[in-house]
């Protein structure tokens, strides 16, 4: 699906009087409700650097990017906005939006650790559908916090609060200095 269709995937879930699975847990309704706030925020509000604007725009062979994702995942709120943003610079990078729960389960190519489905991930493709990068769940910084979270055993609720204080703070800043030598390097 492209952009467009994730969004209404987006809507479709939120105004479903009886959302199938697991959007009828009303956690999952709940978080997808704020990740449709969060997402559309950065949408208005990210500024992209100067550097990451020269560097899509200077891409001259077409590429491919696949965002796995899935609305009620808080670190996709936070970054797919600026995976979109950043290929709508150069008409050259399409865009493609897989769930990571439904078909075809690209997810299990590409398993963070080798064990783990975490999301998103952006798989960037050359024209012969060739892999030239991949990234994600997210950017260092936010990974390290979340670690030491886990570690610590920090509850749900707190590392919630934790992980969106970072990313509001971050302001999009560290996904798009990861993204910057993968635009460089193709």
């Amino acid at each position: 699906m492209d952009f467009q269709a994730y969004e209404q995937e987006f809507q479709k879930i939120l105004h479903n009087p009886e959302p199938a699975p697991p959007y009828n847990n009303p956690d999952y309704l709940n978080y997808t409700k704020l990740n449709w706030s969060r997402q559309s925020r950065w949408l208005k509000t990210g500024k992209l650097s100067e550097d990451i604007i020269a560097a899509a725009k200077s891409i001259t062979q077409p590429q491919h990017w696949i965002i796995i994702t899935e609305p009620w995942c808080g670190d996709a709120a936070h970054l797919v906005p600026f995976f979109q943003m950043i290929a709508a610079l150069n008409p050259l990078i399409t865009t493609e939006y897989q769930l990571r729960d439904s078909p075809p389960f690209l997810i299990h190519q590409y398993l963070t650790n080798g064990t783990s489905k975490s999301i998103p991930k952006l798989i960037m493709r050359d024209a012969a559908g060739k892999d030239i990068a991949v990234w994600g769940p997210r950017p260092a910084g936010c990974q390290t916090l979340y670690d030491r979270l886990k570690h610590e055993q920090a509850d749900f609720e707190q590392m919630k609060i934790s992980l969106q204080q970072w990313y509001n703070e971050d302001k999009g800043v560290s996904v798009q200095l990861e993204l910057l030598p993968l635009l460089h390097n193709y």
